[in-house]
């Protein structure tokens, strides 16, 4: 009796795919569950009328429209809401970056107690975001705030200034009256103080890494502080601030929970989250909801392609 054709034994590579896969499956099977068919089922909402009382009836099959993008795209508020996180998320990353690196450069040389002041720093970073937006918004209550306190005691304030509640202001510069987006700056410099840290360990660990004996050199030859800075120090740092800065704008555009408990996404400070959270829950339409869900996807999605491209130029030049 003939046997049959025998298989020919796997490879050490294809048992060690083999292997792989299967332990890789349970977590492509939670990130399938949780991340890819919530985003598919919100992209099929984003082209269906749908409200919150016909929710059920809702299926693959459809009536499909392009209404709620029309409805999102030349809505004003859309756009207001888009300039508003763009100016939050520019200002936030840039000047967390900039407080980062003076930090850095405070505590990178050895002095004492220095280990309790890089501790110090990292309390904003791990702050629970409730607790931390409660006492902001203490300490700039208008009437009761310890700011405001300040400020009428040595500036000279005349009255409390409403620093979470009031949309615009005026400062007198020269004689003039400038207009100030009051709780925009005020949620921005939240931003900054409570991701400044993450800046500074990124900042000091490439700091402490660049040789000493470079800035000895510069200083023999006659270069001043600043001067080793920009020339000796800065180009050091250059990719680890561009990878920082396209990290913080991904995160800061998408940022929703601080200004939201800061200031409910009022006063100016509507940014196109807390505007998905006005469209789903306040008016309940979900499919306007997820059509403005869809389009800070996109906008998330070029941030970052843009990322993907400098990692993958940075390897390619390494």
């Amino acid at each position: 009796m003939s046997e049959g054709p025998r298989r020919s034994p796997r490879t050490l590579a294809q048992r060690d795919a083999r292997t792989g896969l299967a332990l890789i499956s349970p977590t492509l099977i939670i990130v399938l569950a949780v991340v890819v068919v919530p985003m598919a089922w919100t992209f099929l909402m984003a082209f269906q009328r749908l409200k919150l009382l016909n929710i059920r009836r809702s299926s693959i099959f459809g009536d499909y429209t392009l209404d709620n993008f029309r409805l999102v795209l030349t809505s004003r508020e859309t756009w207001d809401s888009l300039t508003t996180t763009l100016t939050y998320t520019i200002g936030s990353t840039f000047f967390s970056i900039v407080v980062g690196l003076v930090a850095a450069l405070v505590v990178r040389r050895p002095f004492r107690g220095r280990t309790l002041v890089r501790a110090a720093m990292l309390l904003p970073y791990i702050t629970p975001v409730v607790a931390a937006t409660f006492v902001w918004s203490i300490l700039l209550d208008p009437q009761f705030g310890l700011v405001n306190n300040w400020g009428a005691r040595f500036l000279g304030w005349d009255k409390g200034v409403a620093f979470l509640s009031q949309e615009s202001g005026e400062i007198s510069v020269l004689g003039l009256d400038i207009p100030v987006p009051t709780a925009l700056l005020a949620v921005i410099v939240f931003e900054v103080w409570r991701y400044f840290p993450f800046a500074f360990l990124f900042l000091l660990a490439r700091l402490q890494a660049v040789p000493g004996d470079i800035e000895e050199a510069a200083r023999v030859d006659g270069a001043s502080p600043l001067q080793s800075f920009r020339y000796i120090l800065l180009p050091q740092l250059t990719s680890v601030i561009a990878v920082l800065a396209v990290l913080r704008l991904i995160w800061t555009f998408n940022e929703f929970d601080d200004i939201y408990l800061l200031t409910g996404g009022g006063a100016g400070t509507e940014v196109v989250s807390i505007r998905v959270y006005q469209l789903l829950i306040p008016q309940r339409n979900i499919g306007a909801s997820a059509a403005q869900a869809v389009v800070l996807a996109v906008i998330l999605l070029v941030l970052v392609g843009i990322y993907l491209r400098f990692l993958h130029r940075r390897s390619a030049e390494s």
